[in-house]
């Protein structure tokens, strides 16, 4: 039943996705479109956020793809483009952003995350150790004095 519900709720997203890029957006010459779609594959949905500009709705979305055929058919190249919009939107807007001391943190903040989760735990785990037993940690009168208790306790 389950994947039932899930098939269902997959047919229902995959039209949307696949009708992001409309009809009027389209270019005339094939070899610019499929330019223009290579490109767009590697643009993030600033609205989105986690699709490319290719398969997001967004009204933003529609203007970036628009922008990158208008470029595309002015002449200029991906670079470009890709130049252009980086300048307007930060590497932010890039799937694979460059590597670079600003983006650092992108690259390397999962690692240093799990990392310190590690840390964490292996902190964590010293501290459970068990302690050396309390009898050990008692004078010789203070284990004698205990033996005599524990004597009186099962007497009575």
């Amino acid at each position: 039943m389950r994947r039932i519900i899930l098939l269902v709720l997959f047919c229902l997203v995959l039209p949307g996705s696949v009708l992001a890029v409309q009809p009027d957006e389209k270019l005339d010459d094939p070899a610019l479109e499929a330019r223009a779609k290579e490109l767009s594959a590697e643009i993030r949905c600033v609205v989105c956020q986690s699709e490319t500009i290719e398969t997001s709705n967004a009204g933003m979305a529609r203007d970036i793809r628009i922008l990158i055929r208008e470029r595309l058919a002015a002449g200029q190249d991906e670079d470009q483009i890709r130049d252009y919009l980086v300048s307007r939107y930060g590497d932010y807007i890039l799937y694979r952003p460059p590597m670079k001391p600003s983006t650092w943190l992108l690259w390397f903040g999962p690692a240093l995350v799990f990392v310190m989760g590690l840390a964490a735990l292996l902190v964590y785990l010293r501290k459970r150790r068990p302690n050396q037993s309390a009898t050990d940690q008692l004078s010789e009168s203070e284990q004698r004095r205990l033996a005599q208790l524990v004597e009186e306790d099962r007497q009575s």
